[in-house]
């Protein structure tokens, strides 16, 4: 039977000696291209270059002072289509003819470095001088996080405003604990606690014209960072079906104390949890730890269009995940107001649309249905309905997605600022991060001008 410890262990990360050996075989790159290839600027050309000549302080400093979340990001980015595809140890040479046989692990050397800072007592960053403006953050995640670190370490006053029991966002309610454990994002929030910036949790600021009101109570500029925690669903409105989840609820519910209520809904049970991104995996690998009697992962494309990472698909294969593909779900099976099956119609792969992969096409008369005990929607999240009434003054898009100045993160009000996905849509962190970069360098730039 499965238990919290199952979701608990984070694979182990490189000690002192793996991550020298791995530093050392680092190019040195003058003009390093894995630094270009991070969308956070966290310079893994330097950190690693650092690192190679043993100053490990030096390592450390580079990526805390770029990236607050670097311990996270180590973990969670893809790092083989960013930073460590741009690799040049992966790349032929005169030297090397036949080219090497990987690119430099630069997001376990991240992890490590950050890790072996905590577990030394190295402390790299400081509060800076203090200035008598406060800025009010909305929303605690990596967006909301990254702005706060920032306009902390320039001497600001920082509130964070989180409308769930802990502060986290989606690294905190929206990823399993195998991948990024409790006290390992604990750790990573105590860097920010120590830069002075407060929390305030169990405080949603989504009420008519609430984040206005924070500039009207005492606070000189706002940055919304509110997230995506709407799921996206098959129906309009999601059906009150017993046994049908969104990926937002099911994993929020292995971190928030439901762990012997998923248990129970799960073990012995036929789960079809319907995706082919990250979030899908989270979900088809957890229901693999609940004990489920079967997983399948029903998506509308083939293997190869899948936007989750290769080792992700390989690992939920190894779980034992049946994949279900160029099948697309269409409606929902029930008996007596509880979920017994999927209604799925086959598909071949077309033209290409919008995001450049071959669009799925229902294959007439192919109708069947999946018998199922439990399905979980992973198809992506939006914007709540009524978030544009929580700013009616800031321009939205017809996706209720925040419109800003990318360069700036301003929005359409003064003081109003904004970044990550309710800006973006569904991102990765590491884009997220650097929003909140950009953004808190623009707040500084307004509030000191």
């Amino acid at each position: 039977m499965s238990t919290p410890a199952d979701f608990e262990p984070m694979e182990k990360g490189f000690d002192l000696a793996q991550a020298i050996a791995e530093a050392d075989r680092c190019l040195l790159c003058h003009d390093a291209p894995c630094s270009a290839g991070c969308p956070a600027e966290t310079d893994p050309g330097r950190f690693i270059r650092k690192l190679r000549f043993k100053n490990i302080t030096g390592a450390v400093r580079t990526i805390k002072h770029n990236n607050i979340l670097g311990a996270a990001c180590g973990v969670l980015c893809p790092t083989a289509r960013l930073c460590e595809e741009k690799c040049s140890a992966i790349f032929k040479s005169q030297e090397c003819p036949e080219g090497a046989d990987r690119p430099i692990a630069i997001g376990k050397i991240q992890r490590f470095l950050v890790e072996y800072a905590w577990h030394q007592g190295i402390q790299v960053l400081e509060k800076g001088a203090p200035r008598p403006q406060k800025v009010a953050v909305v929303g605690s995640g990596p967006a909301g996080l990254s702005c706060a670190a920032e306009l902390a370490k320039e001497g600001f006053g920082v509130t964070v405003f989180e409308a769930r029991p802990e502060p986290g966002g989606v690294l905190r309610y929206g990823v399993v604990s195998y991948r990024c454990s409790q006290d390992f994002l604990n750790r990573e929030l105590d860097d920010v606690r120590a830069l002075g910036v407060e929390f305030k949790c169990n405080h949603p600021v989504n009420g008519q014209r609430d984040a206005e009101k924070l500039l009207a109570e005492g606070y000189s500029a706002v940055f919304l960072a509110p997230g995506l925690w709407q799921a996206a669903s098959l129906k309009k409105q999601r059906p009150a079906i017993k046994g049908l989840w969104s990926s937002v609820d099911f994993l929020a519910a292995l971190r928030d104390g439901r762990f012997a209520e998923m248990r129970d809904a799960v073990a012995g049970r036929t789960v079809a949890v319907i995706g082919g991104g990250s979030v899908a995996m989270d979900c088809i690998g957890a229901a693999a730890r609940l004990d489920a009697a079967d997983v399948y992962l029903v998506y509308r494309r083939s293997y190869a269009q899948m936007p989750a990472e290769p080792d992700e698909r390989i690992e939920a294969q190894e779980a034992g995940v049946h994949f279900l593909l160029l099948n697309q779900p269409v409606d929902y099976v029930t008996d007596g107001g509880r979920i017994s099956g999927l209604k799925l119609v086959r598909t071949r792969l077309g033209e290409a649309d919008a995001s450049g992969r071959r669009r799925p096409e229902a294959v007439e008369g192919s109708e069947w249905v999946l018998p199922a005990d439990l399905v979980i929607e992973a198809i992506g999240n939006q914007a709540p309905d009524d978030s544009p009434a929580w700013y009616p003054r800031v321009k939205v898009n017809d996706r209720r997605l925040i419109e800003v100045d990318p360069d700036t993160g301003r929005t359409s009000v003064e003081g109003i600022f904004a970044g990550g996905d309710i800006v973006r849509g569904p991102a990765l962190v590491v884009q997220a991060v650097q929003d909140g970069k950009v953004a808190a360098r623009a707040i500084k730039d307004y509030l000191t001008q």
